[in-house]
């Protein structure tokens, strides 16, 4: 099990990779990661959903300056919006977007990355730090298109980063270095945690934690549902199940236990919960969640293959 962020030694090196599986806290050195970023140019090419998330929560807690960003969107009409709703320069030229960028933020959908890559190519150099967060799309794929020793870096955010509470895997391509991986995750870790994995890994992780939010707003609809069923008024059964999820959640996370001890803990002989247990057993909760983790996993591999 992976330790909690703030559990684990600080992440200062520059020097040697971090090891797979590690998460990435934010380190004495984040004022000087952060800063570096500031004064950085980027282009987040693909301002829709998850590139729109990204770029506001990083604007809002102050990581990117507005007047140092560029984004780019399919359509002229969005540009304006975007533009005047963020403060940022947008467009729909992706090229002239990444010319004399320092970081490219790749969010567009998986399908149309080729293209893309293809499209910025000539104005692209191995001095720049490419982070694409295109589901299923491998650094190889990234670094053949744009034709050089560029650094690249594949992220899997999920949505919760909208609020600073996100979960992003990390990997990196053949011609990124320990500080390129160490600038993601500092970006990253600004809006929730990170850890670093082998890329054979990140379809797993696609189908884990940046699905998971769908899984678990499935289950707290049905605990509220459950919550009115025996008798509680719809919004505070809503909460209940909303801040049960996010106790237990964050139990996990700070203490570092299995699961299945803190699930012990809760069950007593003869109680209440042992009871709801069984129910759970018998309608095969624990093994459709995680036929749902298995079958994303395959669907974002099939997404890979095209």
């Amino acid at each position: 099990m992976l330790l909690p962020a703030e559990l684990l030694p600080p992440v200062i090196s520059s020097i040697s990779t971090p090891h797979m599986g590690e998460t990435l806290a934010p380190t004495g050195d984040e004022e000087k990661m952060d800063s570096d970023f500031s004064r950085s140019r980027i282009a987040v090419l693909g301002a829709g959903k998850m590139g729109g998330i990204l770029l506001k929560a990083l604007i809002e807690k102050h990581q990117l300056l507005p007047e140092r960003v560029r984004a780019t969107v399919a359509h002229q009409a969005r540009a304006r919006e975007l533009s005047h709703k963020m403060g940022v320069a947008v467009t729909t030229d992706n090229l002239a977007a990444v010319d004399g960028a320092d970081v490219i933020l790749v969010c567009v959908k998986p399908q149309v990355v080729q293209e893309l890559m293809e499209e910025i190519r000539p104005g692209t150099s191995s001095t720049q730090l490419v982070i694409s967060v295109a589901a299923s799309v491998h650094t190889s794929q990234i670094e053949d298109a744009l034709g050089t020793s560029i650094p690249v870096i594949r992220a899997m955010p999920n949505t919760p980063c909208v609020l600073g509470q996100g979960m992003t895997a990390l990997c990196q391509g053949k011609y990124a270095q320990a500080e390129h991986v160490q600038a993601a995750a500092a970006l990253f870790n600004v809006v929730g945690r990170t850890v670093v994995v082998d890329e054979k890994h990140m379809d797993a992780v696609t189908g884990l934690s940046a699905s998971g939010p769908a899984y678990i707003y499935i289950i707290l609809e049905s605990l509220a549902e459950a919550g009115v069923k025996v008798g509680l008024p719809r919004d505070v059964a809503t909460l209940l199940a909303a801040q049960t999820t996010l106790g237990a959640a964050t139990v996990v996370l700070e203490t570092g236990d299995h699961p299945a001890l803190l699930k012990d803990a809760v069950t007593t002989p003869a109680g209440c919960t042992i009871d709801g247990i069984l129910e759970l057993e018998e309608g095969k909760l624990r093994v459709t969640l995680i036929k749902a983790v298995v079958k994303a996993a395959h669907r974002a591999k099939e997404l890979a293959l095209g």
